[in-house]
């Protein structure tokens, strides 16, 4: 299988070139050239099928045999394992949890560091380590994190011999929980920088280094752990179709809302349903950073002021996946695509073409949750069931309940953080005490912790990561 970037323009690629690579050198993102595609038989097969050997149907066929099966499977045994101490928590892997009739709430908080990111970054980062390995070489991540991606890739790398990881996060502007799960983390390959800015700052720092390498020593090169690795959009597919079977797929369709602020996971939610799975909606749930949602109800992609909010993983003004949607969207023209991102990066504004529109409209539903609305939802839905959402996922039930068009259909809402990561919604919400940290994290505010406080200065932030590389 082949993979291409959405600009057109840079040379397709294998599978494991695409891990090590990230963003393509026209600058824009991969994606297979070509989907698998399943039929209703085959996936009715599935039922059944532990988390593991499921993964293994889904991920095997983007691999096309660059790594024997045999292989595989161990990497995907390792990435999802609950046996370890510091793997999955539940043997179920992604557990669904009823909240209201027909309504069910897909738990992807169950990994070592409490997030949805876990079930896409424990997977790369043994991809990672066996693909080094095999070509002996050294790499750096380099990584922006509005809060949960960094600790999630930093817990999936921090045993990988062959890589140095530089996790870049807006300083105080991520929870206590989210800050100290990175910065706890004290192995010589694992570096934390705080940057005296917001998330897009650290993300643009990221694009501008993957723009140009030549900071970096002789022989390294730069690997994204971000949404733009292409490894990470296909783990997350797998629970899609793991959601769907529980709940009688593909026999009868099943719909998603999903909370989402850079399209990673949705985007994962619309690749399913291409490759075969019976989809009926797919619902955008955002806060009030809510570009994704005025593109979808206004045609009104255009930058505004950062809001930020008591959803911070959310906090984010441009949604780097959303590119590999407008490159379907727009028949996967990739000179236009090119031109609309120019064009974007210079005045803030996009606007799709009306047949785009219509097609994104047919594909997506679309809501948006302030702060208050996040905060009535916990409440509501705690007092109701005594469960307790944590503020993204609240966002998506209520985007799911505001959204949905048939009551018929079983609605998933991915739930994408332990509420424990994010003490200050829950006690808005009427919570007296903070959520308990599971077992494993209990002694996270008595550990050590290590991070380096650097201003919005590319140069700088790029020496640093000289200084720092072993």
């Amino acid at each position: 299988m082949k993979y291409i970037s959405t600009r057109g323009e840079a040379p397709s690629l294998s599978f494991e070139d695409v891990v090590l690579t990230g963003l393509a050198s026209d600058g824009g993102l991969y994606l297979p050239e070509t989907l698998p595609n399943f039929s209703q038989e085959e996936i009715a097969s599935w039922a059944g099928l532990s988390y593991q050997e499921l993964a293994f149907k889904i991920i095997a066929p983007f691999i096309d045999g660059e790594i024997p099966d045999a292989d595989l499977k161990q990497l995907i045994a390792a990435s999802y394992s609950t046996k370890t101490g510091k793997g999955f928590r539940h043997s179920a892997i992604a557990p669904l949890v009823q909240t209201a009739h027909n309504e069910w709430v897909l738990e992807l908080f169950q990994g070592p560091t409490l997030a949805f990111k876990d079930f896409a970054l424990q997977f790369l980062g043994h991809l990672l380590d066996y693909v080094l390995k095999k070509r002996k070489q050294k790499v750096v991540i380099m990584g922006a994190t509005s809060g949960d991606t960094g600790s999630a890739a930093i817990e999936g790398c921090r045993d990988c011999e062959n890589v140095d990881i530089f996790i870049l996060h807006p300083y105080q502007r991520v929870s206590d929980v989210q800050r100290k799960q990175m910065t706890s983390v004290l192995e010589k390959n694992v570096h934390n920088i705080a940057l005296q800015g917001n998330f897009d700052d650290c993300q643009n720092m990221v694009k501008a280094s993957f723009a140009d390498q030549s900071f970096l020593p002789e022989g390294r090169q730069l690997v994204a752990v971000n949404s733009i690795n292409w490894a990470r959009i296909m783990a997350q597919i797998v629970y899609y179709f793991y959601s769907a079977l529980a709940l009688g797929g593909p026999h009868r369709a099943v719909s998603f809302s999903v909370p989402t602020g850079n399209f990673g996971d949705i985007l994962a939610g619309y690749i399913a349903k291409k490759m075969g799975l019976p989809i009926e909606q797919l619902v955008i749930a955002t806060n009030s950073n809510d570009i994704l949602h005025r593109c979808i109800s206004d045609n009104d992609h255009s930058l505004q002021e950062l809001v930020h909010s008591l959803s911070p993983s959310m906090d984010i003004m441009v949604s780097s996946n959303f590119e590999r949607m407008l490159f379907d969207l727009h028949g996967r023209d990739g000179a236009k695509i090119k031109s609309m991102m120019e064009q974007f990066k210079q005045s803030g504004e996009l606007s799709l073409s009306e047949s785009a529109l219509q097609k994104a409209r047919a594909l997506f539903s679309s809501y948006k949750v302030d702060d208050q609305e996040t905060i009535d939802v916990i409440r509501s839905v705690f007092d109701e069931t005594e469960y307790l959402l944590d503020p993204h996922t609240a966002i998506g039930v209520q985007a799911a309940r505001k959204a949905r068009r048939s009551a018929d259909t079983p609605m998933i809402c991915l739930a994408t953080a332990h509420p424990a990561k994010f003490p200050e919604a829950v006690n808005k919400a009427g919570q007296q005490e903070d959520p308990a940290l599971p077992h494993h994290m209990s002694d996270l505010f008595e550990r050590e912790e290590r991070y380096q406080v650097i201003e919005k200065d590319l140069a700088k932030v790029q020496r640093y990561i000289q200084s720092q590389i072993s």
